[in-house]
């Protein structure tokens, strides 16, 4: 049996909430690079230029690569072989985001009620998420996300008929009515299958995973593939600007269902598609 003190996992935690906020995935900036490359208006070439100075800049003098810092979502893959000593497992976790907020001198956006909105002064509680996996490793994966892409996402409990047009409909539609608040261009992530409550983690989990990897079903590659197109045909554009660039990319994650039942949810993120991943 592995054993991973709290007080290792609360460090890691605290790193990882200053990196992901000061620089980009690999994947997420080649995408914008490669978008700025290739998008024919003028205008909104000079605006994915602007994107790509902030996040050359965010990153090399360690300052974060926007004002919204974000809550902190941390997602916990936890080995089966794994062990966790030295305290509680949530309270290491949040002391983590405590110590990453205050001494990365990132914002703090927490209320302690969704009502009464009291901040809390120090980005905590995060919002957590562990699977229970196979193996001797803990994957820790933090990923700060802005309230303004956050607020575009949705969710619908679609009846089975609708099938897959139904699904690309809602896609399209959130994408629609989302606009410029989620400061194109976007990464959709999207749910499909389970329940209500799972869907919505499967549309987090699609938004978190890299550009470059696609569904590993040829069926969903293709859908994300088509998702992609369209949602570019639609000419919003970076910041609204216009042109071809709306989204940098789409993922879909799928788990069985009801047979009375296609749960679909939409995750949205900004083009600050932020999050840092450490395997101990």
């Amino acid at each position: 049996m592995k054993k991973i003190q709290t007080s290792t996992i609360t460090e890691h935690i605290r790193n990882l909430c200053i990196r992901a906020n000061y620089k980009l995935p690999e994947s997420v900036a080649t995408r914008i690079r490669a978008c700025h490359e290739n998008e024919p208006w003028p205008q909104t070439k000079e605006t994915l230029g602007r994107l790509m100075e902030n996040m050359e800049i965010a990153a090399g003098e360690q300052v974060p690569i926007c004002q919204d810092t974000g809550m902190a979502c941390v997602l916990i893959a936890l080995g089966q072989e794994v062990q966790i000593v030295g305290g509680d497992l949530y309270e290491a976790i949040h002391e983590g985001v405590r110590r990453g907020y205050i001494e990365g001198y990132l914002r703090k956006s927490i209320v302690s009620d969704p009502l009464r909105r009291v901040n809390t002064g120090d980005n905590t509680p995060a919002m957590i998420h562990v699977d229970i996996v196979p193996g001797d490793t803990l994957t820790i994966t933090v990923a700060p996300k802005g309230a303004g892409s956050e607020n575009m996402s949705r969710l619908a409990m679609l009846p089975p008929s609708a099938g897959r047009d139904g699904v690309v409909d809602f896609v399209i539609e959130t994408v629609k009515l989302a606009g410029p608040n989620p400061c194109p261009p976007i990464v959709v992530g999207v749910g499909l299958g389970g329940s209500f409550d799972v869907v919505a983690g499967l549309a987090k989990k699609a938004v978190l995973r890299p550009l470059d990897q696609p569904n590993p079903d040829e069926y969903y590659q293709e859908l994300e593939k088509e998702l992609l197109t369209k949602i570019n045909a639609l000419g919003l554009g970076p910041q609204g600007f216009g042109g071809e660039s709306t989204a940098l990319g789409v993922n879909i994650e799928t788990y069985p269902t009801h047979i009375a039942a296609l749960p679909v949810a939409v995750n949205i993120n900004c083009h600050v598609a932020r999050s840092a991943t450490i395997v101990l």
